[in-house]
């Protein structure tokens, strides 16, 4: 399959790449307002709270972590089981509730574990936790699937004093069964909605995560990318998003699909508290020897990038091709206008064409290591089916509840691949990986760039479970995906009532200098939008 076929077709691991929206409405400045669209009353207490904000009610006294859970577990059976019905929790934890009180008993006895104590967050159903919940990638498939063991990112939120309220829905198998899926769409989930829009789609495929913490049903989330699956969804649904440079973060206890550009992220509604979530999850896993490599690397405390002033003398490169798009274009530049005010100087580049042709190899690495990966996680586990032949025969006998509407082509793919020796498999890695690393590598260099900057995403498609996403041009994850490079993505605007995100990335662990960046701009621009829940751009 062609990259430009594959990308509108949905398949990017995991990555939902909106199709710009072609409805009539009012034009009032960087927005675009539909005339008439029904919209939900929200009133909640904790709406855009952040994790320092419940520190400090909870030093004070004035809520303690049990209340905080409930108010959020409330807070999902009114907004995401009823009401606009957004869908994006797959399963609450039973053990959230008494968590939470074993850190406040801790928090009585003057023990506070760090900025997360007491703190709920949601997590991304491929992430083992070896709890009362399952981990099923969205697959009925894989129901029954409870872990031995806590993937080491939940051990690092365990011993944070994170309280996990529960699983988020996903794309199924992180988008990677078919090129005619619908993003945001499990056979175990359902599909989860957009929360600006509801008949919008909340991309991929950390779906659930990303709308569940613009919807205000967590203070923050983590999802897994391999491309774009974090930063999409951050994009189209308002939120920040930090895909980090691949090996900074263990992958072990994650249900895979490339062991070359997967990793998890933190999702949150701010920068600020992006970077919280960020330094608590690194640290060097034996279980996962990339993160060996990170050893020394990473920062115990990422809020220490938390620069206003963090723009001041900074080059940034943008791609000298223009956005098509009216809308998308008065946006960008007056993100590149803010980017000048804040000190930074912009330099117009051309890379992506040369990144763009590196796709099909891209997809090949895919499949491979999703073949080798998915098996071996499967015959470690506690699952159902063992393998993806079996996974595939379970599909086929089940397929009116498994493949209602598109099929599992990718997965058929796959399971025909060879071993990681293959010749074509190191061929492929080789343009794919070390090819985007030097380009990006050598366009920095040649331009002395600080980082690259663009659109993430245009905004939000419709959903349409029966053809499937509708991808426009306007996307900016495969750099930093294939590179296994460092990208943030923060709000930048709203077009058509929708969200649009502005990406930042740069080299290997420069986590900390792009939070530096996208703080400086989040600050000067403010452009997080609360979702209102409307019901349609129709009237």
């Amino acid at each position: 399959m062609k990259r430009k076929e594959f990308i509108k077709s949905g398949t990017i691991a995991a990555a939902g790449l909106p199709a710009l929206i072609t409805s009539v409405g009012s034009v009032s400045d960087d927005r675009i307002t539909p005339k008439k669209i029904n919209m939900i009353s929200d009133e909640f207490e904790l709406n855009e709270i952040t994790i320092g904000e419940l520190q400090k009610k909870m030093e004070e006294g004035k809520y303690t972590s049990e209340t905080i859970t409930k108010l959020y577990l409330q807070r999902i059976d009114d907004f995401d089981r009823n009401g606009p019905a957004v869908n994006s929790v797959i399963e609450l934890n039973p053990d959230a509730l008494q968590t939470a009180k074993e850190l406040d008993a801790e928090r009585k006895k003057g023990k506070i574990r760090g900025p997360l104590h007491g703190i709920p967050v949601l997590i991304k159903d491929n992430i083992d936790t070896a709890d009362k919940m399952m981990t099923t990638a969205g697959s009925l498939a894989m129901t029954g699937n409870k872990p031995a063991e806590d993937a080491f990112i939940v051990r690092k939120l365990r011993e944070a004093g994170a309280v996990l309220l529960g699983k988020t829905n996903l794309s199924e198998w992180a988008n990677f069964r078919s090129g005619r899926s619908c993003s945001g769409w499990s056979s175990r989930g359902g599909q989860t909605k957009n929360p600006y829009i509801l008949d919008h789609n909340p991309c991929g495929s950390s779906s659930g995560s990303g709308a569940a913490v613009a919807a205000n049903f967590c203070a923050a989330a983590v999802g897994t990318e391999t491309d774009g699956s974090v930063t999409c969804p951050a994009s189209v649904n308002g939120i920040v998003g930090i895909k980090p440079t691949v090996g900074l973060l263990s992958r072990s206890g994650i249900i895979p699909i490339s062991v070359t550009q997967d990793t998890a992220g933190p999702m949150a509604r701010t920068v600020a508290d992006a970077a919280v979530l960020l330094s608590v999850l690194t640290g060097t896993d034996p279980d996962d020897i990339i993160t060996k490599v990170s050893e020394g690397r990473a920062v115990s405390d990422y809020t220490e990038f938390l620069d206003k002033k963090g723009l001041k003398g900074k080059r940034i490169g943008v791609e000298k091709k223009k956005y098509e798009n009216q809308f998308m274009f008065r946006l960008f530049q007056k993100s590149l206008n803010t980017l000048k005010e804040q000190g930074a100087e912009i330099v117009e580049i051309e890379y992506l064409d040369k990144i763009n042709e590196l796709g099909d190899a891209e997809f090949e690495v895919m499949k491979y290591e999703f073949k080798y990966g998915i098996d071996k996680y499967l015959s470690d586990n506690n699952s159902p089916v063992k393998s993806l032949k079996e996974l595939i025969k379970f599909n086929s006998d089940n397929e009116d509840r498994v493949m209602p509407t598109f099929r599992q082509e990718l997965l058929e793919e796959c399971v025909g691949k060879a071993g990681l020796d293959s010749v074509e498999y190191l061929t492929a890695l080789e343009k794919s990986h070390k090819g985007s690393q030097k380009i990006i590598d050598d366009v920095m260099q040649e331009n002395k760039l600080d980082a690259i900057a663009g659109f993430t995403m245009g905004p939000a498609c419709s959903t349409d479970t029966i053809y499937g996403d509708r991808w426009g041009d306007v996307y900016l994850t495969a750099p930093a995906a294939m590179s296994g490079y460092p990208h943030i993505t923060v709000p930048a605007g709203m077009v058509f009532d929708l969200p649009v995100g502005i990406s930042f990335f740069s080299g290997a662990y420069k986590e900390g200098e792009l939070i530096r960046i996208a703080y400086s701009f989040e600050q000067a621009e403010k452009k997080r939008v609360k979702p209102e829940f409307k019901r349609s751009f129709l009237p």
